[in-house]
């Protein structure tokens, strides 16, 4: 992973967590050819862990193959919510959890 290809390290996205693609806006440019071209996906790999589904792979540069970071995405039913994670130098860091209830309990306004 490199730090001099991004922007900043690990940005905090919020909820926002890919299962693929890459965020552009926190690139630089390569620091191995210095060329800021398209970042391709390679080393792709799922894996299932305990009910967890764990996907990662590289962003890699166009031109000269370099490793700008690696993307880890997970992601989980845990009791009634999906839970959503993200990791990754180029793409940030994000948390989400969404309800497989209809309401979600945690979005319903009190009674009294």
């Amino acid at each position: 992973m490199c730090n001099d290809c991004v922007q900043k390290e690990y940005p905090d996205r919020g909820n926002t967590c890919l299962e693929n693609g890459s965020y552009l806006m926190n690139y630089l440019s390569c620091a191995s050819c210095h060329q800021r071209d398209f970042v391709l996906i390679s080393n792709k790999a799922t894996e299932d862990e305990d009910g967890e589904e764990i996907v990662t792979y590289d962003h890699v540069c166009k031109n000269c193959d370099h490793v700008i970071a690696r993307h880890e995405y997970t992601f989980s039913v845990d009791d009634e919510y999906q839970e959503y994670t993200m990791l990754c130098m180029l793409c940030g860091k994000a948390e989400d959890s969404i309800s497989v209830l209809p309401d979600d309990p945690r979005q319903s306004a009190p009674l009294f």
